[in-house]
C-alpha cells in the first residue's frame, strides 16, 4: 500500500510534456479571480464586501461545456477554508460551503488581503456552481473524469498568519497539523494517486504558508507570489505560476477610461530582494 511520502513523490519519474497544459490552466483560473474582483470593483459591492457580504444580483449557473477551465474542488472539512473566519453552515448557505448568491464568510482586511487568492478563487468556483454573478472562465464540475485540475480549498495564507503560532499545552502549531491532515487527505484521495498530484492546484501564495507540505505537494502546480523560499527542484517556472499580491488600494471612482485613453504607464517595482537577500521573479 503506497505511504503518503511515495505516492506523492512518485510523479517526479513521470513529468511528461502536458506539465505546461496544467500550468496554462491555472493561469486561466487566475484571470478568473481577476475578472471577479474587478466586477466587484464598485463603491456600493466594496463596502458591501468590508462588511463581509456581496450584494445580491441576478446571475446563471455557468456551463461547464463552454468553460476556459473545468475544476473539480475537493469538499475539505469546513477547519481548512470558511472555518478560519469563523464561518457555519447555519449561518449562511446550509451546507459545506456557503451560498455566495446571498453573502460571503467577511475576511480579514489590512496586510491579510495581499495573500487572500485562495479565498477568492474559492469563490468564484462556487459561484459558477451556485448562478452568482461570475465571468464563467472556472467553472466547477462535480465529475473529476471531466475536470482539467484538480483544486485544494486550503486557505493557507490565512492558516501561517492565524495559527502558526504553538498555543500550549500543544507542540505543534494548528498551521502545522492542518498542513499534515491535509497531506494525509491528498495521500488517500484516487484523484492525487492518479497523476501523482501534477493535476492538482495548490494555493501558497503567503511566502511563509505551506512550509512543510510544500515539500510533500511539490508535484503539484503551485500558485505563489514568487519563488523566493521555495528549491528549484519545489517551485519552478516550469509548473508553476505566479501571482501578484492582491492589490489592496481602493479602484477609482466612476471611472470609465479604457485602455487606450491611457497613454502614460506608471509602475513601481518594489523591493526586488527579501530580508534573506533572495532575489524575486
Amino acid at each position: 500500500m503506497p505511504t503518503a511520502s511515495t505516492s506523492m513523490a512518485a510523479a517526479a519519474s513521470c513529468r511528461s510534456p502536458l506539465v505546461w497544459f496544467f500550468s496554462l490552466a491555472a493561469a486561466l483560473f487566475f484571470a478568473s479571480w481577476y475578472l471577479l474582483l474587478d466586477s466587484a470593483a464598485a463603491p456600493t459591492a466594496l463596502d458591501a464586501r468590508r462588511q463581509g457580504l456581496r450584494p445580491a444580483s441576478p446571475g446563471r449557473k455557468c456551463d461547464p461545456d463552454k468553460a476556459l477551465l473545468r475544476v473539480y474542488m475537493y469538499d475539505l472539512p469546513l477547519e481548512f477554508h470558511f472555518g478560519m473566519l469563523d464561518w457555519e453552515p447555519g449561518s449562511g448557505g446550509g451546507g459545506l460551503w456557503p451560498d455566495v448568491r446571498h453573502g460571503v464568510p467577511e475576511y480579514p482586511g489590512g496586510l491579510n488581503l495581499q495573500h487572500s487568492i485562495e479565498y477568492w478563487l474559492t469563490l468564484d468556483l462556487l459561484a459558477s456552481e451556485q448562478g452568482a454573478p461570475t465571468p464563467c472562465n472556472a467553472v466547477r464540475v462535480r465529475d473529476p473524469a471531466r475536470a482539467d485540475v484538480v483544486f485544494v480549498p486550503f486557505f493557507a495564507s490565512l492558516s501561517f498568519n492565524r495559527h502558526s503560532k504553538v498555543v500550549p499545552p500543544a507542540r505543534t502549531s494548528e498551521d502545522r497539523a492542518l498542513q499534515r491532515r491535509l497531506i494525509e487527505f491528498l495521500a488517500a484521495r484516487p484523484e492525487w494517486r492518479r497523476s501523482g498530484g501534477r493535476d492538482h492546484v495548490v494555493l501558497a501564495h503567503h511566502p511563509n504558508g505551506m512550509l512543510d507540505a510544500r515539500y510533500k505537494l511539490w508535484p503539484c502546480v503551485f500558485v505563489l507570489c514568487d519563488f523566493g523560499r521555495y528549491p528549484h527542484r519545489v517551485a519552478n517556472i516550469d509548473k508553476d505560476v505566479i501571482a501578484p499580491y492582491r492589490h489592496v488600494v481602493d479602484n477609482f471612482f466612476n471611472d470609465s477610461t479604457g485602455y487606450h485613453d491611457r497613454p502614460t504607464l506608471l509602475y513601481f517595482q518594489g523591493a526586488i530582494y527579501r530580508k534573506d537577500s533572495v532575489a524575486r521573479s
